[in-house]
């Protein structure tokens, strides 16, 4: 059994940009590499990355720029193609072919990735509710909350656990606010997110389009030949029993797994339904 205590490493990329990751458990070349989604960190992931290495398997959960303690992009390079070209150096630099989790920002870049970036690169994708064909209203609403308390902060940690269970109405309320330090940062008398506003401004605008291009998306997802798994939380708006049900018809050879009381973020809402399904895939891969 390997140890479940992750040791943290930093990487620079030929761009200039420096990530932070953790790996949990000995290096494998079938490792699982798991990309958070856009606002949050690695840390989301500590409980699925205890359980797979509790398994026996090695995970490797990852910084993307802009977030946590990796760079932020003086320049605003927040495009699909930044984040693979990160996501790819690391994978070489490693010397595996992980399976791929992605969770909404993260399952896009790994469609990107292995659909045009670097072919090949990994061995199989778990794309955590997302689709190309992505619910607009849902995704809205998500940055709609990311952006409300970017600039101004907020006063306290009890007030972020107030907001976020008031966003999260389904999910039974943290009572760890140390816990919510991973994902904020103090300035002055404020608490602020970890991740660069810039990210959001830029996805936004006329200069990264792709994200919010699901002809594109659709395209690069059919390059894929890998096996794909979709995570869906029952309870999400993002992807709806509609957008589920299109990207299964087109995309017959896909898994499925519809996650009852779990919204978008599913890896928090029901981890332990979570983590079965993945283990379940990678058992089956």
């Amino acid at each position: 059994m390997n140890s479940s205590k992750p040791v943290t490493k930093r990487l620079t990329t030929p761009s200039g940009i420096t990530v932070e990751y953790d790996q949990w458990g000995e290096l494998e070349k079938n490792a699982v590499l798991l990309l958070h989604g856009g606002g949050q960190t690695r840390h989301s992931w500590k409980a699925t990355a205890d359980k797979l290495t509790q398994t026996g398997g090695c995970a490797i959960t990852m910084d993307l720029r802009g977030h946590g303690n990796s760079d932020w992009s003086q320049d605003g390079h927040y495009t699909l193609n930044d984040f693979s070209s990160d996501v790819a150096y690391l994978i070489g630099e490693l010397n595996i072919n992980p399976v791929l989790v992605g969770a909404s920002l993260g399952g896009l870049v790994g469609i990107y990735l292995e659909g045009k970036y670097k072919r090949d690169s990994i061995s199989g994708l778990v794309l955590v509710d997302i689709v190309p064909n992505m619910n607009i209203a849902g995704a809205e609403r998500v940055k709609d909350f990311m952006l409300e308390h970017s600039k101004t902060g907020f006063a306290s940690l009890s007030e972020v656990s107030e907001i976020l269970s008031k966003y999260n109405p389904h999910r039974e309320k943290s009572s760890d606010l140390e816990g919510l330090k991973r994902n904020l940062r103090k300035r002055g008398d404020k608490w602020f997110w970890h991740w660069d506003p810039m990210f959001i401004s830029t996805e936004r605008g006329e200069e990264n389009p792709d994200m919010r291009n699901p002809v594109l998306l659709n395209e690069l997802c059919s390059n894929i030949t890998v096996p794909i798994l979709l995570v869906r939380g029952k309870l999400s708006d993002l992807v709806t029993e509609a957008e589920a049900k299109e990207f299964l018809e087109r995309y017959p050879d896909a898994r499925f797994a519809d996650v009852s009381g779990a919204g978008h973020m599913v890896v928090g809402d029901k981890n332990d339904v979570f983590a079965r399904a993945i283990i379940e895939f990678l058992n089956q891969k």
